[in-house]
């Protein structure tokens, strides 16, 4: 029979033992529960054909959180309800009406699930983890080497360098219109990388203040403001993204109250998702400078009311994206042109039969020099085109383009240039000292134009198209109301002078000789 003494010993041993036991029990599930951490890098294969790469962090409060990077699709989408408990797995993709749930082995490094979406039959979907808390019975050298796993290679790493080439061709200057002050330019970009490049967002930036953005491009903004030379205004890879070795010119536009709100220096600060890398990186294009001086005053170049502004200075108008190379450089010669053409109440240009030029209003107005200067260039006896007919009198080349025209230096690097006149109408040659006011020709339709309508604009040399557009304001004009972008209507409004503006895209003018 035991005494007293050996059962308190024996009682003592006993419950040593037994905290023994739950100490090495709790240990086991801690480490499981370390082995079954969600956090980390999850790749997996969705329908046999979808690439997806779920990635799953921590927040400062412990609760999780993450995305879903679709890489075959180039959509990236935020990660909700995400929990793991015991070994259950789960998140959900709200924009989708995703859910996923699945169960987690020992090791914590591969989930067996499935995949349910909103109209879609449920899917075997299984994850396996490529970066993250390591799998509980790995070595501490396997722990602390990097995923070599092939899913992980499939995948892009962190670039060394964000492989992005960006250019500014033409130097901004800044001019007025509709009451605002705004700068007008282009960023070329190049993607010089092996991965598809998703430009997120673009932010105009003073050059001494990185962090104050003074105008954004993001989402559709961005894409609809770029375009891809010898594509289109879609590129192949997705919206607002350049395959390698792709270029893409952004068409960037920046509006502020005065003149003294816009930066002498500006900066890009382009934000990029490269491939499925799951972070987005941001790189600083160089530095542009703004001239904020040397905008030219012009007189009126016709003595008409109801004047169109058509295809007028906007971020979209066709004259503001006719990046047109020659000679080995890509110009954007029209980039505050007007095709000025004069419009009926109803909206109209012409009354009675539209293919007679003569039944279009501005059919046969003079045109008049804007300034003194001299005459470079003319071109005359090309004939008229049938309004709007499927095609033009002669082949349209470099040197038929304009049609009928007259090129005028009228100093300071600057070169008006008047187009689309009719043949035999020119009261000029080449080298006539011109005053302002002058008459040069009459309104016509030739060359590359679909009606009677005089092109207008100033460039930054004699040339037609080989030359930088280049804003300019007229001393005064009437707005008297706005057009439809395709002519079918126009909405008058009380007359409002402006001064030392350029009209915009489609509004309606009164323009006097002064």
């Amino acid at each position: 029979m035991k005494t007293r003494a050996m059962r308190v010993l024996t009682a003592i041993w006993i419950t040593l033992i037994c905290v023994a036991a739950c100490a090495a029990l709790v240990a086991r599930a801690q480490a499981q529960a370390d082995a079954r951490d969600l956090a980390g890098e999850w790749s997996g294969v969705l329908g046999g054909r979808l690439h997806l790469v779920v990635t799953i962090s921590t927040s400062s409060t412990g609760e999780l959180g993450g995305t879903l990077n679709s890489v075959d699709q180039h959509a990236v989408l935020t990660l909700a309800n995400v929990k793991l408990d015991g070994a259950k797995a789960h998140f959900e993709v709200p924009r989708v009406g995703g859910v996923y749930d699945g169960t987690m082995n020992a090791k914590g490094d591969l989930i067996d699930g499935k995949w349910t979406q909103t109209g879609v039959p449920p899917q075997d979907l299984d994850m396996k983890r490529t970066s993250g808390a390591p799998a509980a019975s790995a070595s501490a050298a396997t722990q602390n080497a990097p995923a070599t796993t092939s899913a992980t290679k499939d995948h892009t790493p962190k670039p060394l360098t964000v492989g992005l080439d960006t250019l500014v061709h033409a130097q901004p200057v800044a001019f007025k219109s509709g009451g605002k002050w705004h700068v007008a330019y282009e960023l070329h970009v190049v993607n010089m990388d092996k991965w598809d490049y998703a430009l997120q967002e673009i932010d105009i930036v003073p050059a001494d203040a990185p962090d104050s953005p003074v105008a954004k491009f993001a989402g559709s903004a961005l894409a609809d403001a770029i375009t891809y030379p010898g594509i289109g205004a879609k590129g192949a890879a997705g919206p607002a993204t350049l395959r390698p070795g792709e270029d893409g010119v952004v068409y960037l536009w920046l509006t502020a109250d005065s003149l003294d709100a816009i930066p002498a220096t500006l900066r890009n600060k382009i934000k990029v998702r490269v491939g499925d890398y799951p972070e987005a990186l941001t790189v600083n294009g160089p530095s542009v400078s703004v001239d904020k001086k040397t905008v030219v005053v012009i007189a009126s170049p016709l003595d008409r009311s109801n004047l169109v502004a058509a295809n007028g200075p906007s971020n979209t108008s066709a004259h503001r994206r006719a990046l047109i190379p020659v000679d080995g450089h890509a110009y954007i010669s029209q980039r505050y042109a007007i095709d000025w053409v004069e419009a009926y109440p109803d909206g109209k240009t012409y009354q009675g039969d539209e293919k007679d030029n003569k039944n279009y209003k501005i059919y046969g107005a003079e045109i008049h020099s804007v300034a003194d200067g001299v005459v470079t260039e003319t071109k005359d006896g090309i004939p008229q085109n049938i309004p709007n007919a499927d095609t033009h009198a002669i082949p349209i080349t470099l040197e038929t383009i304009g049609g009928n025209h007259v090129i005028v230096d009228i100093g300071g690097g600057r070169y008006a240039f008047y187009a689309h006149m009719q043949p035999g109408s020119l009261r000029v040659k080449v080298g006539d000292h011109v005053k302002s006011g002058d008459v040069l020709g009459l309104v016509g339709n030739t060359g590359n134009s679909s009606e009677p309508h005089l092109h207008f604009d100033i460039c930054d040399a004699s040339s037609m198209l080989a030359c930088e557009g280049l804003p300019y304001a007229f001393a005064s004009f009437d707005v008297t109301g706005s057009a439809a972008g395709d002519g079918s209507s126009l909405k008058a409004a009380a007359a409002v002078t402006r001064t030392m503006e350029i009209p915009a895209e489609d509004e309606v003018v009164t323009l006097r000789l002064k």
